[in-house]
């Protein structure tokens, strides 16, 4: 492990109670405070995630001071014997003594001028995940003087309803607005394993700077869509599908757009209670759509989820392989890449976000292209592929009508 006397190469996981972070009691000098020295975690630099999963650290050198300072205990711990059920391991618990509530507090990663800080915001007995909360470093000098502690606990307290609250520390740019690039895969292959070769990308680097998303890594969707282009009004041109939920209904799903395009206006709206004979006329009648029924098609979709640990956000890749319900062997197959939501409480552009996706997109690309997956980026969406499907074979049925 590097170490160059400034603590480059290195981390620290910070544990202590669980009140400097709710509140719950007030921070007190005699405080236990320890600092759990760890291998360099951040997959960049600076990044705004970092993961920790324990049972890859191996030994770590443990000091256990007060918060104001004073020496209370040191040792070495390993990693993977730290915690059980998510409480204090035995080694651990002898060397801190008696220390209510003890948690990862925040992770420490040093730079010129002081510390980052990652405050914690998950916590499981096989890892956890920490997010960034300060825009410089702070607290300059050796770790183990404490001067990173105040700042910390203020940065993690103007965050406090973003971190101290599940999942709210996600924010989404451009909301009710899409942004997507599509890669047509043809022929079509086995998209299983063309996503479980990707997620092994992945979770091996090959994306820099990206990771699967923190304990979302994948998932799998098998639905059916009954599509109605949407001719006008003019305002409201673009699509309208039924997708049938698990329980009972449909969602349905609008998008705006003239021609295929990166960006489009998308609306989910759950909970829609009419019968496939009666979709047109919900349209027409409740809505006020003129629309045209195309035919209707079942959808396969592996998701992988890709997060940027360098900008918080998340990405999906969706591999999907989608058939007509009338005609089975009429098949169109794609990969997307998709914007999804920031893990994030530091502020970010649009701009940011355009070029990192830009930069993901590029390499998805090239990753296709080297597997004789795909070459050419495109919008070709859904609505257009059944349009043209319908140019072609006229004969086929489309959505019922009432």
């Amino acid at each position: 492990m590097r170490d160059d006397g400034t603590g480059a190469g290195a981390g620290w996981v910070v544990l202590g109670g669980v009140h400097l972070l709710n509140r719950t009691a007030p921070a007190r000098d005699e405080d236990t405070i320890v600092l759990l020295r760890v291998p360099e975690l951040e997959v960049c630099r600076p990044a705004t995630t970092v993961t920790v999963s324990w049972q890859t650290l191996g030994p770590c050198p443990v000091d256990v001071r007060t918060a104001d300072g004073a020496p209370l205990a040191s040792g070495v711990v390993d990693g993977a014997a730290l915690w059980s059920h998510a409480m204090p391991g035995p080694a651990l618990s002898q060397l801190v003594g008696p220390a209510p509530g003890l948690v990862p507090l925040c992770y420490l990663a040093p730079y010129p001028g002081g510390y980052h800080v990652y405050a914690q915001i998950r916590f499981h007995p096989e890892d956890v995940c920490f997010v960034r909360t300060t825009q410089e470093p702070v607290g300059a000098g050796q770790v183990e003087e404490l001067r990173w502690l105040r700042p910390a606990l203020t940065a993690h307290s103007d965050h406090s309803r973003a971190l101290n609250n599940h999942r709210r520390y996600f924010r989404t740019h451009l909301s009710g607005t899409e942004l997507e690039v599509k890669y047509t895969l043809d022929p079509a292959p086995d998209i299983w394993t063309a996503s479980m070769n990707l997620l092994k990308a992945l979770r091996d680097g090959e994306m820099e700077g990206c990771r699967p998303e923190y304990r979302d890594e994948f998932q799998i969707n098998h639905t059916e869509n009954h599509l109605f282009d949407v001719t006008g009004p003019d305002e409201e041109i673009g699509y309208a599908s039924f997708i049938p939920t698990v329980t009972a209904g449909h969602v349905l799903k609008r998008k705006w757009y003239a021609e295929d395009a990166f960006a489009r206006r998308e609306e989910l709206t759950p909970g829609i209670d009419v019968r496939p004979d009666g979709f047109e006329a919900y349209l027409r009648d409740e809505l006020g759509l003129e629309v045209a029924p195309l035919p209707a098609f079942e959808r396969v979709r592996y998701d992988i989820q890709c997060e940027s640990m360098r900008t918080g956000h998340i990405f999906g890749i969706f591999f999907d392989r989608c058939s007509l319900l009338a005609a089975p062997d009429i098949v169109l197959s794609q990969c997307e890449l998709e914007y999804l939501r920031s893990r994030s409480v530091l502020d970010t552009t649009h701009d940011d976000l355009l070029a990192e996706m830009e930069r993901i997109t590029r390499w998805l690309g090239d990753y296709l292209a080297a597997r004789g997956l795909a070459t050419e980026r495109t919008y070709y969406s859904k609505r257009t592929f059944l349009r043209d499907v319908v140019a072609r074979r006229p004969d086929l049925p489309t959505a019922r009508r009432r």
